[in-house]
């Protein structure tokens, strides 16, 4: 018995127990809780990686999406992948799917963002719900006693998993665990027709470049949305470390042009990081290295970044689902992070790539950076094994959440 042909019959055999499925009458319905904004690729890549693995997992059960937020062209990417899922975020609609659905299924953000929904749709429905790839954040009592109800918890990174051990201890969900971040789903999603175009246009060649991503301290969220008032605090603290935050990336652009002999696009997974990379990574650059930098000034989304991120030797920098992507496609990733994030960045230790995290407080390691982005352009084959390993731990992993979505399907009566 192949692979696929096992799995469809363990599927089948696990929705057996839901009268209607059993009858061949319906599919089961899964409620996807996810979408959280549109401004960061990142985001949208948390709900596009979650259909490809359901999908790839051959979870045959008809979804609902219920989203946040679908603006900036996440409605029409959405839309022209999966033309069959309906996605709202309107009261009515939202409530018709509490009564169609049989699973509440929330996907993965920055902390338990949804945790409030799935607490509405366990105690109006009495159904079940499991959550994939978060973070802890919260100690918040009752959010804790909704973890606890799920059938199922997958921290995308193991100091959350850890910490979650200690906090909920008994009684807690039957699976709970580390399990990586759901945009690590996504292989399949390309613009490959506007990756080209825009790589012609911009004389960066396959292969021979690198992709560098910026980051405030704190998204300064309020510069996107008028109606928001400014967080001086935090704006005062983005704006102190900026410098410090880039100067090690910058240092790597230079040598990467004048050592390796490669050129840099400097892009973005949130729209504020556009005019940041301008100014902390591209206008200070000496002219010699300018001349094979390219920085990308419009918003693309991530069908596109990630068709351009597999055709290059490797991404660094400080955010973290364009690494994401750029891992679950092979392609090496280095990583900054800071205290001020969640504890998302660690699942690089997770996955075997501790040597590619940065702590950009640790003075003495990000001193590393440079020489480590550089290794990635001067033995991108030893890079690529590195990469890969590190994905096919997150392909084992992703087995087995979705074996436990299966079964939690099953238990449906």
């Amino acid at each position: 018995m192949n692979r696929r042909h096992f799995l469809h019959s363990s599927l089948a055999a696990a929705l057996a127990s839901i009268p209607a499925v059993a009858k061949g009458e319906r599919k089961a319905r899964i409620l996807l809780r996810n979408g959280w904004q549109s401004q960061n690729i990142g985001d949208i890549a948390h709900y596009m990686g979650m259909m490809e693995l359901l999908q790839l997992h051959q979870i045959d059960a008809e979804v609902r999406f219920w989203s946040s937020n679908m603006e900036n062209g996440a409605d029409a990417l959405f839309q022209k992948h999966y033309p069959e899922v309906p996605f709202f975020r309107d009261k009515e609609s939202v409530a018709r799917a509490f009564e169609e659905c049989d699973f509440f299924l929330h996907g993965s953000s920055s902390g338990f963002a949804a945790w409030r929904d799935a607490r509405r749709w366990h105690d109006e429905t009495g159904k079940p719900f499991g959550v994939m790839g978060i973070s802890l954040t919260n100690a918040d009592e009752k959010l804790l006693e909704t973890l606890r109800l799920a059938e199922f918890v997958y921290f995308r990174d193991g100091v959350s998993a850890q910490a979650a051990t200690v906090i909920l201890d008994i009684p807690k969900p039957p699976a709970m665990g580390w399990g990586p971040d759901t945009a690590f789903g996504i292989v399949k999603l390309r613009d490959e027709e506007r990756a080209t175009a825009y790589l012609k246009a911009n004389g960066l060649e396959e292969g021979k470049f690198l992709c560098c991503i910026p980051r405030y301290r704190w998204t300064p969220i309020w510069t996107l949305h008028p109606d928001r008032k400014i967080n001086e605090t935090k704006h005062a603290r983005s704006e102190e470390m900026k410098e410090h935050d880039h100067a090690p990336h910058r240092e790597a652009i230079i040598r990467l042009v004048r050592e390796a002999g490669v050129k840099v696009l400097i892009t973005h997974e949130d729209q504020t990081q556009i005019p940041l990379g301008k100014e902390v990574l591209y206008d200070p650059l000496p002219e010699d290295v300018k001349k094979n930098v390219v920085w990308r000034d419009t918003f693309w989304l991530t069908d596109e970044a990630l068709s351009v991120y597999v055709r290059s030797l490797g991404l660094f920098g400080n955010e973290m689902h364009s690494p994401i992507l750029c891992i679950a496609n092979g392609i090496p990733a280095v990583v900054g992070r800071w205290d001020e994030q969640t504890n998302k960045a660690f699942m690089w230790r997770d996955i075997g790539l501790d040597e590619w995290l940065f702590t950009m407080d640790d003075e003495e390691r990000i001193q590393q950076i440079p020489e480590t982005v550089l290794a990635l352009a001067k033995d991108p084959a030893a890079a690529r094994a590195k990469a890969e390993k590190a994905r096919r731990i997150v392909l084992a992993k992703q087995e087995e959440q979705f074996a436990t979505l299966r079964a939690a399907l099953g238990k449906i009566s």
